[in-house]
Formats: structure tokens, C-alpha cells, sequence
């Protein structure tokens, strides 16, 4: 492993979706969920508390804890919880080794993560989520642009102005006592905030406040008729939170797919109400910082149907969304803030491809194999033909390459791999591979030169490398890809180029020449209610206890075995 020189940064965040980032000079040398690792779903990291995300960034990077420059941490709840204490951490002995530890705020490292990674010189930020740190733990000069001050307030709106290595927070919304979301789980739960009005949503439809991708999966299916006034108002700049909606479902408490007309009306609905206020926030910040430039992140921004709308509306005319919009990305934030108070430095180095997690070694991989009993390697010239031949041929396969990626999108290096011609595919995905519902849509894998034949576009080309846009098939194309077109005649897009992608793009290319279809379904590389995959036996074991035919783990073809 080649890096640069300069120091060495810790950056942890501490919270849901807990993430770790080293950091050398300007270049993420690794970064990781600990979900991935511990295989549990959305893992806490506890800055004090020993995390297999810790132990995996150092140990890759072949450094001890006092090679480290400085760590710095972001965390959402209160910094001064014992277990967020670094100090007290058996595993990194920052005073023992006298590191500089330094913490920021919530929103501050998603604004920052966004921003330092996006190759601008200057921009608008925008970050939005459920909630972020308490009043007690932002900056003074966060506390100074709060619009309305509340007790007990939490953030869950914040707009920044930034520029070269300095960000300037220009207006931020709170929620009273951090209540972004009610306890109430047997009917829809009152809501505080843009990310709160969502989950709430998947509270009431799905019975957990984390499937806010089923609800945005499901909008399309239904009319938006409850109207956006009914979940807010906006009043002299401000959110506020209706509690209309709740009381309509307070006789609702059978989940999906009991109440489906009522259900599928409801995630229209907030989907409706969610486009709504990120377009006004939208364009409210373009008053106050009108630079040609957006990087948007927070878990809101993982919602791809009103980022498309925000690409085509807004002033905006350069946007940028991270990839781990959601929390494991302010571990990067975090990271390049020490990086900036070291050297007041911002490279504008632009993250091109999430792919940050750890390489392994042709050894690992086939070790892993040969300790499956029911695995067995396929002997080929050319995998990456074989492949597309299995592909074309209808085979389901599963996709392991390179780097893991670090959000929560699979986006070509930890993927299952299908047709998208296949009538049945999407069917066959959700009940026999990802065991989840049948309305859940499939994203499609494109390349980049092919996207203005297949997608309704003004420019020539749609970029999508990071999965975070929705667009139209072209009419007379749907019938072509039945697998990867949702109810609505979108798909949520991912597009492809030989330097950011490499084999996925090789394999592409193959299939098109092979059908005239340059698109595959990509989805990723899990089942329902677990992480995705990212080491070898991860992948194996999926592959093994799936509906999946073949799985390609990089140079290797593996195929199933009956012994």
C-alpha cells in the first residue's frame, strides 16, 4: 500500500451507522462501517469503547495509535456521555501517547464530509436529517446562527457557506428537547423535524423509523393526497410540525401490507411533503449564499427521487452528494477537519468512487474458498466473458471487487448481479435472493456513454456515479429492461466509467456487446435486515444461502457444489 506523507487522522463518528476514517495528508487511506464488521445493522460506535472499526483502519494502514496526528470526533448525542470519552479508549491510549483529540459537531462534519470531498474551492452546504448535536455542543459561531432558539434544542436543518478550508454556518433549526421523533411505535409516532416527518412514515407503514427507503420505494405506487400543510408549516422561515397526519392513522396500528390503499397513499404523500421543503431550503440558501455550487449531505439526502428534482430545479448548477450521506460520512468530516487545523489546507481532492474499505489479497480470497465445502472454483480464461455469458444466459450473480464502499449504496464492489431483461428478475431478487418485498424496486448499472439513449436527459449525458438520482426511461425502452424500471418509469441509476470502475465497466461492456443491452440490475450484496458483505467469507456465505447462481470474488469464479 503507497500513501502520501504527512500525518496520520483519526476520524470516528459516533453514533448510528458508526463509522471510522484514517486519513494521510489529503487521502482517505480507509475507511469503515463497524455494521460491516460486527454484522450488526446500523452499529453504534462509542468513542471510549474498544470498535472492530478501529482496529481494522489501523491494522490496514500498518500504524500503531501514536503514529496518529490527531483524532477527532463527531458525535450527534452529548459529547460529554462518559462513553464517548476517547481518552478512556484501551484501544488507542490517546493520552498515553499525548494525541490531540478535538470534537465537532453533528451537522458540522456531515457539511464538512460533503464539502471536502466534493473538488470544489467554494459552495453552498445543506444538511438534513432527523437530529444532530445539542445546543451545548456546537460551535459559537453555530449557536450564533440558530433562527429560533428552544430548550433543549437539537439541530435538524443547518446551511453553511464554504470556502478553500473554512466553513461559515449561516442558519440553523432546532427541535425542542431533541424530540425529532415521539416514542410512540404502535401507531405513527409525532415528528420534529424533515427526517423525523419520514420515519415516522416507516414507523406507521413498516413498523421500524429505519425503512425510510421502503417508504420512498413505495411512494410512487400512491397519490400524494394529504396535502404537504398537514405534515408542516413554514412560517417566517421556520419549519413547523404538524401533528395532523399522526392523529389520521391513531386507529392504524396493522402494518403492511394490512391498510396497503391508505399505506401506499401515505408514503406518496410524505414523499410529496419531503420534496416540497428540500426545494424551499434549496433555493431559501441560494439567497443566502448564491455560489453555482451544492453539496448536499445528512440522511435526507440519500432520498434520490428529491435529489433529481433538486438537480433539474434548483439555482444550483453544480451538485454534489456524497455517497455516505447518511452518519458513517462524518467520519470523513471529521478526519479532514484535523486535517485543515494541521495545515489549513483544502487540496480539493474529489472523492470519484466510494471505495474505501480495505483491499484483500488473492490469498485471502482463496482461502475463503477452499475453507467452503460447498464452493468451488470455475476454471476460465476470461472470467469477465464467462460472466457476461452467465449473465445473459439469466444466471444471478454474485459481484465481490476491490475496495468495499463506505455508504450505503453497493455500487460495483460488493453487488449481486442480474439481467435486466428477465421479466421475472425483479420478482426472483426480492423473494429467492434478498427475501424482501415485492414492491421493491432494482437499481440499474449503466455506462456513462450509453445514458442519453436510454434515459429521458436534456444534457447529453446524466452523470449518477454514487446511485443518488432517479430519472425516466425513454418509452420506448422500458419494455427492454422490465427488471430495472420502477412502477413509475424511473430507475434509480448508477452510471459507469472504465477509470472509476474498472472491472464492473469491462463486464458492462461485454454484456452490451453480447445482448445490445449496456445496463445491468445492481443490487447489493446482503440479504434483508443484514450489512452488506465485506469480507470473502461474508460473500460466501451469502452466495451459499441465497437463490444466487455464481459469484465472481476478483479474478475467481465460484460455483456451487453438491457434495
Amino acid at each position: 500500500m503507497t500513501v502520501k506523507s504527512g500525518p496520520w487522522i483519526l476520524g470516528i463518528s459516533a453514533s448510528h451507522n458508526g463509522a471510522v476514517c484514517l486519513l494521510r495528508d489529503d487521502e482517505i487511506v480507509v475507511a469503515i462501517q463497524e455494521e460491516r464488521l460486527t454484522r450488526r445493522k446500523r452499529d453504534y460506535i462509542y468513542c471510549g469503547q474498544p470498535a472492530l472499526a478501529l482496529d481494522y483502519c489501523l491494522s490496514y494502514a500498518g500504524i500503531r495509535p501514536q503514529d496518529l496526528s490527531m483524532i477527532v470526533r463527531c458525535i450527534p448525542n452529548p459529547a460529554k456521555d462518559p462513553r464517548q470519552d476517547v481518552l478512556l479508549n484501551p484501544m488507542l491510549e490517546a493520552a498515553r501517547h499525548n494525541i490531540p483529540v478535538l470534537t465537532i459537531p453533528h451537522h458540522y462534519g456531515h457539511a464538512l464530509s460533503a464539502f471536502a470531498t466534493s473538488g470544489f474551492s467554494e459552495a453552498a452546504l445543506l444538511v438534513i436529517d432527523g437530529a444532530g448535536s445539542p445546543f451545548e455542543d456546537l460551535f459559537e459561531n453555530e449557536q450564533s446562527a440558530i433562527k429560533q432558539h428552544v430548550n433543549g434544542g437539537y439541530e435538524t436543518i443547518s446551511l453553511y457557506a464554504a470556502s478553500e478550508s473554512s466553513i461559515t454556518p449561516l442558519e440553523k433549526q432546532m427541535v425542542e428537547h431533541g424530540d425529532w421523533l415521539g416514542p410512540d411505535r404502535l401507531t405513527m409516532p409525532e415528528f420534529g423535524s424533515l427526517g423525523g416527518m419520514y420515519s415516522a412514515a416507516a414507523v406507521q407503514i413498516f413498523g421500524d423509523l429505519n425503512d425510510a427507503g421502503k417508504v420512498m420505494g413505495l411512494a410512487p405506487y400512491g397519490k400524494p393526497e394529504i396535502p404537504a400543510p398537514e405534515f408542516f408549516d413554514v412560517v417566517d422561515g421556520l419549519f413547523v410540525f404538524r401533528d395532523h397526519v399522526p392523529r389520521r392513522f391513531a386507529d392504524a396500528v396493522e402494518r403492511w401490507p394490512m391498510h396497503a390503499d391508505r399505506y401506499k397513499s401515505l408514503a406518496g404523500s410524505v414523499q410529496a411533503a419531503l420534496e416540497e421543503a428540500v426545494l424551499y431550503l434549496v433555493e431559501h440558501l441560494y439567497k443566502l449564499c448564491p455560489s453555482r455550487n451544492l453539496c448536499y449531505s445528512g440522511g435526507v439526502a440519500l432520498n434520490s427521487v428529491a435529489n433529481e428534482r433538486i438537480i433539474n430545479e434548483s439555482s444550483f448548477e453544480r451538485i454534489y452528494i456524497m455517497p455516505p450521506a447518511e452518519d458513517s460520512g462524518p467520519s470523513i468530516g471529521a478526519a479532514y477537519y484535523g486535517l485543515w487545523q494541521l495545515t489549513g489546507r483544502n487540496n480539493l481532492r474529489k472523492l470519484v468512487h466510494d471505495a474505501c474499505g480495505r483491499e484483500y489479497s488473492p490469498a485471502e480470497i482463496t482461502g475463503a474458498i477452499e475453507k467452503m465445502q460447498n464452493a468451488d472454483i470455475v476454471d476460465t480464461e476470461n472470467f469477465i466473458a464467462e460472466t457476461a455469458e452467465l449473465l445473459s444466459q439469466g444466471k444471478i450473480i454474485g459481484w465481490f471487487q476491490g475496495r468495499s464502499e463506505l455508504g450505503p449504496r453497493a455500487l460495483g464492489q460488493r453487488s449481486i448481479l442480474c439481467d435486466p431483461r428477465r421479466p421475472d428478475a425483479k420478482e426472483f431478487l426480492n423473494s429467492r435472493v434478498k427475501h424482501r418485498e415485492a414492491f421493491r424496486p432494482f437499481a440499474p448499472v449503466i455506462l456513462l456513454e450509453e445514458v442519453g439513449n436510454w434515459f429521458e436527459c436534456a444534457a447529453p449525458e446524466i452523470e449518477s456515479p454514487f446511485m443518488l438520482r432517479v430519472c425516466h426511461f425513454k418509452e420506448d425502452k422500458k419494455e427492454s429492461v422490465p427488471a430495472v424500471v420502477h412502477v413509475d418509469g424511473t430507475g434509480r441509476l448508477q452510471t459507469l466509467t472504465r477509470e472509476a470502475n474498472g472491472r464492473l465497466y469491462e463486464l458492462v461492456c461485454k454484456f452490451h456487446e453480447k445482448t445490445g443491452v449496456p445496463i445491468l440490475v445492481n443490487t447489493s450484496f446482503n440479504v434483508m435486515g443484514e450489512p452488506i458483505v465485506e469480507t470473502p467469507e461474508d460473500a460466501l456465505r451469502c452466495f451459499l444461502s441465497t437463490g444466487i447462481d455464481y459469484c465472481v470474488m476478483q479474478d475467481w469464479l465460484v460455483r456451487k457444489v453438491a457434495h
